[in-house]
């Protein structure tokens, strides 16, 4: 992956701060890797504490209350104060929440409450990293490079995301502690890293805070159809198609799979985005960007159906590959029209409400998925996420037709 940012035959971006830009990417990897390996281990100590698939579904939700709670803050402290000093503090408190958990862990008084808890620290800490972290990469290179930068980040960010849920799996098996402890590493090099990072602009200057300027962010996404309708698109379909939060139980229960299976399915869709990421870096999309990210989105409701319905470990895992291949090609389309469409004093505003959707298709679609498969079933509850991204798919293509029929990424 380096030599496709230092090589300019690889036509990768060439960052104002080579530096700064590849000290971004590690610092971006380490935090991803320490919170994919939390997300195993709390997710398999949770099941086999309660044994119950709304708990797994909770956790999705603690996690996401405080990014919808805190979206205006966290969108004017982007921009408004040191980002780079932002993401450092909200890292220093995640690491100590896992500390926190991996001292619960090993002294034996974890319980499903403690672990909301903590899970609801880590999601504050995450909604103010996640958002400020959005914001520092195209301060690190050129507009016409964000594109090819977002999709280089974009392969370090999967391949982390490969990593970070193998790891968790193969060291759950000399306990959470373990796993907790090691993130906490994670997150503390992270920041390390983070402190060498050197941002060519100065902070905007600070507008006193006013109704208008909290909601800005939200004022400028309404106003405009096609990022509205790329934000929002992603948000229902991953909602209701997304299945992550019930991997313990297909991988305990239905697939009879050890912690390391788990790992390696939670690992799946990031293999999966991770070459779809590498290949958008040889090629990047130049034309029909709209109808690509309508085809990725509905070949992620199909792939969702699929691994419903598979009793194979191996079919589950390849399929998790082609839904998360299908998902990266949506995601890097939707970051980069944020990101070319917002001017740098908007950008943290505009990020928050971005990474609140985010949090929404993620966190709240665990949260979705774990009421419904109490309701209905495991698999009849995925099988009923995966048709209703292919309806969003076909009912968002009439309401946003601007979206469906964008050419480019950069506009004219």
């Amino acid at each position: 992956m380096l030599k496709l940012i230092q090589d300019g035959r690889a036509a990768a971006p060439v960052p104002r701060q080579r530096k700064s830009f590849l000290w971004y990417l590690v610092a971006r990897s380490a935090a991803i890797i320490g919170y994919q390996m939390a997300g195993v281990a709390v997710g398999w100590q949770v099941y086999e504490l309660t044994q119950r698939p709304l708990d797994l579904g909770l956790v999705g939700l603690v996690q996401f209350i405080p990014s919808a709670l805190l979206v205006l803050v966290v969108g004017h402290a982007a921009d408004r104060y040191n980002r780079r000093m932002l993401v450092c503090c909200a890292q220093l408190s995640e690491m100590a929440a896992l500390l926190v958990l991996a001292v619960a862990t090993g002294g034996e008084w974890i319980n499903r409450e403690n672990i909301f808890a903590l899970v609801f620290v880590i999601g504050t800490a995450r909604a103010f990293e996640f958002t400020t972290m959005q914001t520092l990469l195209p301060s690190l290179v050129r507009r016409e490079d964000l594109p090819r930068a977002m999709a280089v980040n974009a392969s370090v960010s999967q391949g982390s995301i490969i990593i970070g849920p193998m790891l968790g799996g193969f060291m759950y098996v000399m306990g959470p502690a373990v796993v907790y402890g090691a993130g906490c590493l994670m997150f503390l090099l992270s920041v390390l890293v983070i402190a060498r990072i050197r941002i060519s602009h100065s902070v905007p200057s600070r507008e006193p805070v006013s109704i208008r300027t909290l909601f800005a962010g939200i004022s400028f996404i309404r106003h405009r159809p096609v990022l509205l309708g790329a934000i929002s698109l992603d948000l229902f379909a991953v909602l209701l198609g997304g299945a992550t939060a019930l991997l313990p139980i297909y991988a305990r229960d239905i697939l009879f799979a050890s912690p390391r299976g788990l790992g390696l399915l939670r690992a799946a869709p990031a293999v999966g985005a991770f070459l779809a990421s590498l290949w958008l870096v040889r090629h990047p999309l130049r034309r029909r960007v709209g109808a690509v990210m309508f085809a990725s989105v509905a070949l992620f409701g199909i792939a969702t159906i699929i691994f419903a319905v598979s009793t194979s470990l191996m079919v589950s895992f390849l399929t998790l590959v082609l839904l998360g291949g299908a998902d990266m090609i949506s995601v890097v389309i939707r970051s980069a029209l944020v990101q070319l469409e917002t001017p740098d004093e908007m950008r943290g505003r505009v990020s928050a409400v971005n990474s609140m959707f985010i949090g929404a298709s993620n966190q709240l679609g665990e949260f979705e998925s774990g009421v419904t498969a109490a309701w209905f079933g495991v698999v009849p509850a995925t099988i009923i996420g995966g048709v209703g991204t292919l309806l969003v798919v076909g009912l968002w293509r009439s309401l946003f037709p601007q979206l469906a029929c964008r050419d480019k990424l950069l506009s004219e």
